[in-house]
């Protein structure tokens, strides 16, 4: 579906009133119009971010006064003036659906549009509320260890055959371990079965690619089923890991990768974990965009994580165990 924005503040707009009417007549061809109100300084980097979504915009049109069955989203609220919050307060009085612009698109996305958040998104929010409440954790801490119990007690046979397969094909451990950075940025040694060459890094730290010579024959195949993944559980059950999180990474990168994603590092809120929302719903990569799409899904599982968005996730992970897909 195409995608035709309206950029007008009516407050300056010198256009003659028969062609503003003409472009509201113009919109009826599209199902949903959605109404803007921002200081103008935001207007662009709302735009680049909305390029792609199927639907109209009409940004800061203070003389709407039919309210029924609009949707009227605000940003940046601390800078609206007073009218102007008067305005969005008697529109939600009259009928219309108001809400913010990052929640409604965390809504209709499935992820976060991280180039629209400040600082205020992570400390005001009432659901990170859901990051400090004792029970939340609790309760997540005992599934995550129940889970892994169950999941090492079936797979310890393919676990073994894994070891066996390894061990046949080429020198070198088994196991590797590897320092990663985990909740509150404190690093840990995360556990997988060797995929990789032993000398995979003799000219430094490089991030995994698809098809990467490096991965032996029996590392492809592990690591596309995810078995390279299951000696991950023994993290989880000593509580450096949850079985849901954000890819678990290395500071090396992590160093890298805050100098071009916003708000990197709060992906560290929370402890990461052997499967997720980004891992399930991107495909593989190894760049920065790669980093940044997997970022607006991490960030949107961090807000919204539940024990039913967990189980989602490691449902959605089926799919990727038994057919290789996505990583």
């Amino acid at each position: 579906m195409s995608f035709d924005i309206i950029t007008k503040n009516l407050e300056a707009a010198n256009e003659p009133n028969e062609v503003l009417q003409n472009k509201k007549k113009n919109l009826t061809k599209y199902k949903n119009t959605y109404f803007i109100y921002c200081p103008k300084r935001h207007i662009e980097n709302i735009l680049t971010t909305a390029n792609n979504l199927p639907f109209n915009c009409i940004f800061n049109d203070f003389q709407l006064n039919n309210f029924d069955g609009k949707t009227i989203l605000f940003y940046g609220m601390e800078d609206l003036c007073a009218s102007q919050k008067d305005f969005l307060l008697h529109a939600a009085s009259q009928g219309a659906r108001v809400e913010q612009l990052t929640a409604f698109l965390d809504k209709q996305l499935g992820y976060t549009e991280v180039s629209l958040l400040s600082t205020q998104y992570f400390i005001n929010e009432e659901a990170i509320g859901m990051l400090w409440c004792k029970k939340s954790q609790f309760i997540k801490s005992f599934m995550d260890k129940l889970i892994a119990l169950l999941l090492l007690t079936f797979t310890f046979p393919v676990m073994l055959l894994a070891a066996l397969a390894i061990r046949l094909e080429s020198k070198g451990p088994t196991f590797y371990r590897q320092l990663r950075v985990g909740q509150y940025n404190r690093e840990y040694n995360v556990y997988k079965f060797r995929s990789m060459r032993i000398d995979a890094e003799k000219n430094g730290p490089q991030w995994a690619k698809s098809n990467d010579v490096r991965i032996t024959r029996v590392g492809r195949f592990i690591r596309a089923t995810r078995i390279d993944e299951l000696p991950q559980l023994f993290n989880v059950l000593n509580g450096d890991m949850s079985m849901v999180g954000p890819r678990p990474e290395r500071e090396v990168f992590i160093k890298d990768l805050e100098q071009h994603i916003p708000y990197y590092r709060f992906r560290h809120a929370i402890k990461p974990g052997i499967t997720g929302h980004a891992q399930v719903c991107y495909q593989y990569g190894s760049s920065i965009d790669d980093a940044i799409w997997k970022h607006k899904y991490d960030v949107h599982y961090i807000k919204h994580q539940s024990l039913w968005f967990d189980i989602k996730i490691m449902l959605k992970t089926i799919p990727t165990v038994l057919f290789g897909m996505g990583r």
